[in-house]
C-alpha cells in the first residue's frame, strides 16, 4: 500500500485565505468603508499568547479585516474584563471577538463566565455555552464552531472523503477539540465514538475509523499499527520530546507515531504544517462569516427596530386606557436597536433611561438628520394637539415609511399636571409611555433644578445675613477656615480672587483692603432678581415674606415663589451643550446687584460648582417611547410663556446623530409660532447651531372658529353648536391666526408644512377649507391629519408631506442681530411676529434697559415673557389683534441661560390652581399599585 497522501494545512489555509481576501474585497464594494472587525481580548503578557495573537493579527492584516488587539493588565479584575466585554459586544464595529485564553492574571477570574460573556453572534471562537449547546443539537447554520473542529472539518474536506455514513473515531474529549469534533462528525452523518484516558481497548477502537481525530495532549500514543488501512488521519497534538540533533534539543510531535502512521493512512496531516495554520485561518473565516451576517440584517443608516403593530379602537378609549392596552418594550432593547452602546445608557427600571454624553462624542463624526420643528396657532381652551401631532408624525415616519425618526419633548411639570392642564404625553393613539411615569417625577431632573435653585436662593439670603451680622475678619476666617493650622483658598475662591484682580492664592498675602473686597458681596435686597421654587401651582407664594423668625435679627424681606420650569436653572439645562458649558453657564447666573450696581453671580457666592454637582445626572437625556416603539427623548421643561418653551439643545444633538443622514428628529416648540417657535429659532437655534429643515404649524377647525370669533368655552360643559356643526364663515375668519402664524414661521426662511388635525364634528367642507387657505398664504403643503384616533397610519401624508418640504430650498435667518440696542430687539419682535403697532416701556424696564446695557449684557437675545392666548398682551384678543401698543413693565436678565426677558403685560411665574384642580380625579389603586384617573 502507498505511503498516505499528506494534507498540507498550510498549503489549505493559504486558499482560504485568498477566498477570504476576494469576500472581503466584495464587502467593501457592496459598502463602502466596510470592514468586517475582529477583536482580540488579552489579560497579561504570556509569551505563548503573544506570539498567537501576532499571528492572528497578521493573517487579518492580510485578509482585509480590521483587527484590534485590547490588552489589559494581569492586575484587571473579573470586572473589570467583563465591562471591557460588554463594550465590545455592544460595538457595531466588531463582528468578531475572542478572549486569549489562557487569562495570564493574579486575580480570581471565572473563565467560563468571561468566554460566556461574549456575545454569541460574535463568538467567532465558539466557546460560549449557546453555540456550544447550538453544535449540540445540529444548528450548525445557527451558531460559531471552535476553529480547530472547524479547521479539521475542512482539511477532511480537502480529501474528497464523503463524511456521511463513514465511521468517525476522535481521541479527547475538551471543550475546545474532542467535544465539539464529535458534534460536527456527528451532524455530518459519521457514526462517531469519542474515546479518552479512559477508554478500555484504545487501539481496538482507533482500528474501527475511516476517521481519525486526535486530540489527547500525549506525544505519539497513537500508533501507526493502530490505524485502519486508508484512513483519514486528522493529528491536533502540539507535543514536545527531546531530541539532542536539534539545536533547542527538542522537536515537536503530534499525538500520532507520524513515521509509522503514514504507512497504513490514506491520508494525513503533519505535526507541524497540519491543523496549526488552519486554526487561524477559521477564525478569520468566521470571523468574515460574522461580517456577513450583519450585512444581511444591515441597511446603511438604518435602525434594526421593532414596531408595536397597534389595533386601534373605535371609539378611542381614554389615553390611560391607550397608554395601558401597549406594552412598551424594554428600554434596553430600544437602546440598542437605534445604535446606543450599553454604557452609555443608565436604566431607570424597564421603561426609561439616561442616555450617557459620551454617545455625543462616539457619534460626533456621524452626519446630522433632517430637523423639525412642530408648532402651532395660538392656543385655545379647545386644544391644537401639538404633543400628539410630534409624536404621531415621528411613528408614522418610522413605522410606516421606514424612516429612522425620534421625537424630542419637553417634560411636564408636575404643576399642570396636577392643575388644570392635566398629562402632556400626547393622546389617543399617539402618545409616550407609560403616560404615569412620563408625567410625574421621570428621573427627577426638575426636582434636581427645585434644588439646586433653592440652594441659591439659601446662599443669597444667608449671605446678606453674616454680612449683616459680622465683620469683615470674622467673615473671612470662616469663609477661608483653618485647617490643621493652614488656610487654604477654595478652587471657586481664586476665581472670585481673579474676577477682582486679586493675583493672589496664599490667604496669609492679602491686605486688609482685599480681604473686604474678597468677603463683602454688599447685596441690594431690593435688586434680588433669584427666586425660590417649587413644582406646584400654589398662587399664595407669588408674594411672602421671609426671614421673620428672631434667629434672622430682624433681617425679613419681600420674596416670591415661581414655579420650578420657570427657574434660569431650568434654561440653562435646555440650552447647553455639555459638562463644561453648564458649570460655565451656571457660575454666570446673575443673581442680584451689589449696593454699587455689579452683577452679583453664583460663582460671587461660591455656589456654582456645587449646583454642577446636583445637576451632573440631569443634564444626561431621558430615553422613553412611543406606543409604537419609536424613540422620544424627554428632557428639560422651560415654559414657553414664561420661558424659551423648547426641550433640550442635546437631546436634539444626540437624536440627530443617532437617526443619520436620512433620518428625521421631530421636537416641539411651546404654545404658538409666535412664542415657542420664535424663542425655537432666536434663542435655541442660535446656541446649538443647528438650522431646522421643516417647520410643522399645527391647527384644528375648532380652535380656528374660536379665532374666528366663536363663543368661549368652559371645562366639563358641552361645545355650543358653532363648534359642533359646519360653519364655515366663522372658520375662514378665525383662519386669519392661521395666516399670521405662517407668515410668522416663513419670516425664518423655513418650509411650513399645516397639519390639520380632524376631529370627527369636522365636515370635509371644513377641512378643505382650511386646507386650501393654508397653501394659498404660502404653505408648503396642508394636510388633513387622523393620528389620534389611527396612530402613526393617521399621520403618514403628513409624514410624506414633511419628507417632501425638507428638500426644498430653504434660507434660514434669525429675526434680528443680537448686536442691535435691546429696545430694537424687543420692537422688532413685537411688530414683526406680534404685529404690535409699537411697545411701551414702562419705567421699571428702562432702567432696567440701561443697567443691563452698563453690565454688559446688551448683545443677549430676547425672551418675552408673554401670554400664548393671543398674539397681544390680552389673552381675551383672539384672532390677530392690530393696532395695539404692548407694554413692557420689566426686564430682567438669564446671563447663564444666555437672555434677557421682558414681561409683558401681568404675566405670573407661579400660576395658581383652578376651582376644581386635575388631581380630583387622582388616585391609587391599592391592590394593583397602579394610577387611576390620572389625566
Amino acid at each position: 500500500m502507498p505511503p498516505a497522501e499528506i494534507i498540507s494545512g498550510k498549503a489549505v489555509s493559504e486558499q482560504v485565505r485568498q477566498r477570504l481576501k476576494s469576500q472581503v474585497a466584495e464587502m467593501k464594494e457592496r459598502v463602502p468603508g466596510f470592514r468586517p472587525g475582529l477583536a482580540i481580548l488579552q489579560v497579561g503578557d504570556r509569551d505563548d499568547s503573544n506570539l498567537y495573537i501576532s499571528m492572528k493579527l497578521k493573517a487579518a492584516a492580510e485578509i482585509g479585516i480590521n483587527a484590534n488587539h485590547i490588552k489589559l493588565p494581569s492586575t484587571a479584575t473579573e470586572a473589570e474584563v467583563l465591562r471591557c466585554i460588554h463594550n465590545l459586544n455592544d460595538d457595531p464595529a466588531v463582528h468578531g471577538f475572542i478572549v486569549q485564553l489562557p487569562l495570564d492574571t493574579n486575580k480570581p477570574i471565572n473563565t467560563e463566565k468571561v468566554t460566556n460573556s461574549v456575545a454569541p453572534e460574535k463568538d467567532v471562537d465558539g466557546l460560549s455555552s449557546i453555540n456550544a449547546g447550538k453544535l449540540s443539537r445540529g444548528d450548525l447554520g445557527d451558531c460559531f464552531i471552535p476553529c480547530t473542529p472547524k479547521g479539521c472539518m475542512e482539511l477532511i474536506r480537502q480529501t474528497g472523503v464523503q463524511v456521511a455514513g463513514k465511521r468517525a473515531v476522535v481521541i479527547g474529549r475538551s471543550k475546545i477539540v474532542g467535544a465539539p469534533m464529535h458534534d460536527l462528525l456527528l451532524w455530518n452523518h459519521a457514526t462517531v465514538t469519542t474515546c479518552h484516558s479512559k477508554t478500555a481497548s484504545l487501539a481496538e477502537e482507533v482500528s474501527k475509523a475511516d476517521i481519525l481525530v486526535v486530540a489527547a495532549g500525549k506525544a505519539e500514543m497513537v500508533k501507526g499499527e493502530w490505524i485502519k488501512p486508508g484512513a483519514v488521519v486528522i493529528d491536533c497534538g502540539i507535543n514536545h520530546i527531546p531530541d539532542s540533533t536539534r539545536a533547542s534539543g527538542k522537536r515537536v510531535v503530534g499525538d500520532v507515531a507520524y513515521s509509522s502512521a503514514k504507512e497504513k493512512a490514506g491520508y494525513i496531516t503533519p505535526v507541524p504544517g497540519g491543523v496549526g495554520p488552519m486554526t487561524v485561518a477559521m477564525l478569520m473565516q468566521s470571523t468574515v462569516e460574522s461580517a456577513q451576517r450583519f450585512l444581511e440584517k444591515y441597511q446603511p443608516g438604518k435602525w434594526n427596530i421593532q414596531y408595536n403593530q397597534l389595533i386601534p379602537r373605535t371609539p378611542v378609549p381614554s389615553d390611560i386606557e391607550v397608554s395601558r392596552s401597549c406594552f412598551p418594550k424594554p428600554i434596553g432593547q430600544l437602546a440598542k436597536e437605534i445604535g446606543l452602546l450599553s454604557d452609555e445608557v443608565q436604566l431607570y427600571g424597564q421603561c426609561k433611561a439616561k442616555i450617557s454624553l459620551s454617545a455625543l462624542k462616539r457619534l460626533k463624526d456621524q452626519p446630522d438628520g433632517r430637523y423639525v420643528v412642530v408648532t402651532g396657532i395660538t392656543p385655545t381652551p379647545l386644544g391644537e394637539g401639538k404633543s400628539t401631532t410630534t409624536v404621531g408624525l415621528v411613528q408614522a415616519l418610522g413605522a410606516y415609511l421606514g424612516r429612522n425618526a425620534f421625537a424630542c419633548v419637553r417634560q411636564p411639570s408636575q404643576g399642570p399636571t396636577f392643575g388644570i392642564k392635566g398629562g402632556a404625553a400626547g393622546g389617543g393613539y399617539s402618545q409616550v409611555i407609560p403616560m404615569e411615569e412620563f408625567n410625574l417625577h421621570l428621573t427627577g431632573d426638575i426636582h434636581a433644578i427645585t434644588a439646586a435653585n433653592n440652594l441659591v436662593a439659601a446662599a443669597i439670603d444667608a449671605r446678606i445675613f453674616h454680612e449683616a451680622t459680622q465683620s469683615d475678619q470674622a467673615l473671612y476666617s470662616r469663609l477661608v477656615p483653618s485647617v490643621d493650622g493652614a488656610r487654604k483658598f477654595s478652587n471657586v475662591q481664586i476665581q472670585r480672587l481673579r474676577r477682582l484682580h486679586i493675583e493672589k492664592t496664599d490667604p496669609r498675602a492679602l491686605t486688609d483692603d482685599e480681604i473686604n473686597k474678597f468677603v463683602r458681596l454688599d447685596i441690594d435686597p431690593d435688586s434680588i432678581t433669584w427666586q425660590r421654587v417649587m413644582d406646584t401651582n400654589d398662587r399664595f407664594l407669588r408674594k411672602i415674606t421671609i426671614g421673620q423668625s428672631p434667629t434672622e435679627k430682624g433681617f425679613s424681606r419681600t420674596a416670591q415663589f415661581d414655579i420650578t420650569v420657570a427657574s434660569e436653572i431650568m434654561a440653562v439645562l435646555a440650552l447647553t451643550d455639555g459638562l463644561e458649558d453648564m458649570r460655565r453657564r451656571l457660575a454666570k447666573m446673575v443673581v442680584a446687584s451689589s449696593k454699587n450696581g455689579v452683577p452679583i453671580t453664583t460663582e460671587d457666592l461660591g455656589v456654582s460648582g456645587a449646583l454642577a454637582v446636583l445637576m451632573k445626572d440631569a443634564i444626561e437625556p431621558n430615553l422613553m417611547q412611543t406606543l409604537e416603539g419609536n424613540p422620544v427623548f424627554v428632557h428639560a421643561g422651560p415654559f414657553a410663556n414664561i420661558a424659551h418653551g423648547n426641550s433640550s439643545v442635546l437631546a436634539d444633538k444626540i437624536a440627530l446623530k443617532l437617526v443619520g443622514k436620512e433620518g428625521f428628529v421631530v421636537t416641539e416648540a411651546g404654545f404658538g409660532a409666535d412664542i415657542g417657535m420664535e424663542k425655537f429659532f432666536d434663542i435655541k437655534c442660535r446656541y446649538s447651531g443647528l438650522q431646522p429643515h421643516v417647520v410643522v404649524l399645527v391647527a384644528t377647525v375648532r380652535a380656528l372658529k374660536m379665532h374666528g370669533g366663536g363663543p368661549t368655552v368652559a371645562a366639563g360643559v358641552p361645545l355650543p353648536k358653532e363648534y359642533t356643526e359646519e360653519n364655515l364663515p366663522l372658520l375662514e375668519k378665525g383662519c386669519s391666526n392661521l395666516r399670521k402664524q405662517i407668515q410668522n414661521a416663513r419670516t425664518f426662511g423655513i418650509p411650513v408644512v399645516v397639519a390639520v388635525n380632524a376631529f370627527k364634528s369636522d365636515t370635509e367642507a371644513e377641512l378643505q377649507l382650511v386646507i386650501r387657505l393654508a397653501k394659498e398664504v404660502g404653505a408648503f403643503d396642508a394636510v388633513k391629519c387622523t393620528h389620534w384616533a389611527n396612530a402613526g397610519r393617521g399621520a403618514v401624508a403628513l409624514a410624506e408631506a414633511v419628507q417632501r418640504a425638507s428638500l426644498a430650498p430653504s434660507n434660514f435667518k434669525f429675526l434680528y442681530n443680537v448686536e442691535l440696542p435691546i429696545l430694537d430687539k424687543i420692537r422688532i419682535i413685537a411688530q414683526t411676529i406680534y404685529g404690535a403697532k409699537d411697545i411701551e416701556l414702562l419705567p421699571e424696564a428702562e432702567q432696567k434697559i440701561l443697567l443691563y446695557t452698563k453690565q454688559g449684557f446688551g448683545n443677549l437675545p430676547i425672551c418675552m415673557a408673554k401670554t400664548h392666548l393671543s398674539l397681544s398682551h390680552d389673552p381675551e384678543q383672539k384672532g390677530v389683534p392690530s393696532g395695539f401698543i404692548l407694554p413692557i413693565r420689566d426686564i430682567r436678565a438669564s446671563v447663564g441661560a444666555g437672555f434677557l426677558y421682558p414681561l409683558v403685560g401681568t404675566m405670573s411665574t407661579m400660576p395658581g390652581l383652578p376651582t376644581r384642580p386635575c388631581f380630583y380625579d387622582i388616585d391609587l389603586d391599592p391592590a394593583t399599585g397602579e394610577v387611576t384617573g390620572l389625566f
